[in-house]
């Protein structure tokens, strides 16, 4: 609303005493404050209202006033039942600053002008959303030309003053403008993982949305944006989510109704992204069973010469390829993961620092039973040959970007492995890629944790032998060597199991071992010696040593 339909109103009470040249101004908030310096509570747009009760000498009245305008206020309502009329020092600060200034009589509480206020902005708000989601309606049906999520944030923005983004379930910004050094989800992907898990355990805790969550000083709306599927768990873990920068707890009905159709406006974008993935899905699904029937590698590499120019545009040699590997298993085992592993992969392969939805358009993903296969291709750094290679992607930072939020969705009945194998050049390398992705993914699957990740490089550890040892020979292994040093631990508080691992951590040097305990050497070599009576084992030995550091990573 404006200004000047404040004066139109002669319920309020209100009289101008200056600054009728910026009667025109937008009024999108009250706020009452008696407040010297209540910068912090501003954001602009506000009609202040005061008491006058910061005035104690007539020179207050400029820098209060100047603050009000530094802060781009809409205008100041003095009110006059405490302090009688308002002084002349602040008529006239509010005229160097060009700040409307009113006076409110003392038959008129501030209480009656907020809610009048508030009741106006809102109702307007309102229109204009109805009006922003008929607008984008209209132009998401004239067809793909519309401008997609892209058009429809835009005019939230620039018409209602929402700061609002489309996420990813892992919090990478598909859609918004990002704000130049803000802590945003447009501007900070830390922010943006963190709704994204926000999003996702309230999600799978049965809330019902909007989520609302404060990060900072900021209050953020959660809204999902729904895609088919008749599991939750299907659906959560590959829902884009649509982040408004506001409280929607205050929200009237038809406010909370209209954003929720413009939700289902971007679901309709999402669902027409998700079918220009088909050729590349199916590329990825052709090679996965010409390599897994055995074909010849001059079949497979016929393949890969389409789906080059597919994935990479305008890439001028054949490219280097790398595969990557995800399983996703529930418990109960009753509900396919490979579709959800599928999606995931195609999300977590993006760059998490990358916006907007082309990117993904370089990954191609299969998915078989629980078990997803994404076909990925690097561009050569170096185009000489034999000397070719490429940049790779690797385990540690793909399970970096996604692990919290992912956690966060898969809750405490499901999991995701992932494995990645070398890259290879050549069609009959693919082949032996595929397995070593098979066997990276084991490797993570033997650790604990909902998400975890391993790489061809850890292939030549001792590593690659535990997932391969039987359940139950790992669990009397441990037991053999660690279930004395637990009960003596829980019996004593002796801390041995802590002590050991140290120990070996620190390739059985006593001082730095002791150091890093924060212990004296001499109780040190106590509590070794306690884990040696214990176990009947030599830590001095390099096989005991190795015996006890495999018990540990078998847990």
């Amino acid at each position: 609303m404006r200004l000047r339909a404040l004066l139109d109103t002669d319920s309020l009470g209100l009289r101008l005493l200056g600054g009728e040249d910026e009667l025109d101004r937008t009024v999108r908030g009250v706020m009452t404050t008696d407040l010297r310096d209540p910068s912090r509570y501003l954001s602009g747009g506000e009609l202040v209202l005061s008491g006058l009760a910061w005035r104690r000498e007539p020179a207050d009245s400029e820098p209060f006033v100047r603050i009000l305008a530094q802060a781009g206020v809409a205008g100041l309502a003095a009110g006059t039942a405490e302090l009688g009329p308002v002084p002349d020092d602040l008529i006239a600060a509010c005229a160097h600053h060009r700040l409307p200034l009113f006076s409110v009589t003392e038959a008129v509480s501030f209480a009656s002008i907020t809610e009048y206020v508030v009741r106006q902005v809102s109702g307007e708000r309102a229109g204009d959303l109805a009006a922003v989601v008929d607008r984008h309606r209209r132009l998401m049906t004239s067809g793909p030309a519309g401008g997609g999520p892209e058009v429809v944030l835009d005019l939230l923005g620039s018409d209602l003053d929402l700061r609002a983004w489309v996420l990813s379930p892992t919090g990478r910004r598909i859609a918004g403008a990002a704000p130049g050094g803000d802590a945003t989800p447009a501007g900070d992907a830390a922010v943006g993982a963190r709704l994204a898990g926000e999003h996702l355990a309230a999600a799978r805790s049965g809330r019902r949305s909007p989520h609302r969550v404060l990060l900072g000083n900021s209050t953020y709306s959660l809204f999902p944006i729904r895609s088919g599927g008749r599991d939750l768990r299907e659906t959560v873990l590959s829902d884009w989510l649509l982040a408004v920068e506001a409280d929607a707890g205050d929200w009237p009905a038809e406010r909370l109704d209209l954003l929720q159709g413009v939700t289902q406006l971007i679901a309709v974008e999402r669902d027409r992204r998700d079918a220009a993935r088909t050729v590349r899905r199916r590329l990825a699904q052709e090679v996965l069973e010409l390599v897994q029937t055995g074909a010849p590698p001059a079949e497979i590499a016929a393949r890969l010469r389409v789906a080059a120019p597919v994935l990479l545009p305008g890439l001028g040699t054949a490219p280097h390829w790398q595969v990557v590997v995800a399983r996703v298993e529930w418990d109960g085992g009753e509900l396919p993961g490979g579709p959800v592993a599928q999606t995931l992969l195609e999300e977590i392969l993006v760059d998490p620092g990358s916006a907007g939805p082309d990117p993904a358009d370089r990954i191609a993903v299969a998915h078989t039973g629980d078990e997803a296969v994404a076909l990925v291709p690097l561009p050569a750094l170096h185009e000489d040959d034999s000397d070719t290679k490429a940049e790779g992607l690797h385990a540690e930072s793909l399970l970096r970007a996604v692990q919290e939020p992912l956690a966060r969705g898969l809750a405490d009945d499901g999991r995701l492995t992932i494995g990645v194998s070398a890259a290879v050049h050549s069609a009959e390398g693919l082949r032996g890629a595929l397995e070593e992705a098979r066997h990276a993914r084991r490797v993570a699957a033997a650790r604990p944790g909902p998400v975890c990740a391993a790489g061809h490089e850890e292939l030549a550890s001792h590593v690659l032998l535990l997932p391969f040892v039987p359940d139950d020979v790992r669990r009397a292994f441990t037991a053999r060597l660690l279930d004395p040093l637990r009960d003596y631990d829980r019996r004593h508080r002796a801390e041995l199991i802590p002590t050991l691992e140290a120990f070996l951590d620190s390739d059985g040097s006593w001082t730095r071992c002791a150091g890093r305990l924060h212990l004296h050497v001499n109780t040190l070599r106590y509590r070794v010696g306690r884990i040696e009576q214990l176990t009947g084992r030599d830590l001095s030995r390099l096989e005991d040593k190795l015996d006890f550091f495999l018990a540990l990573r078998m847990t």
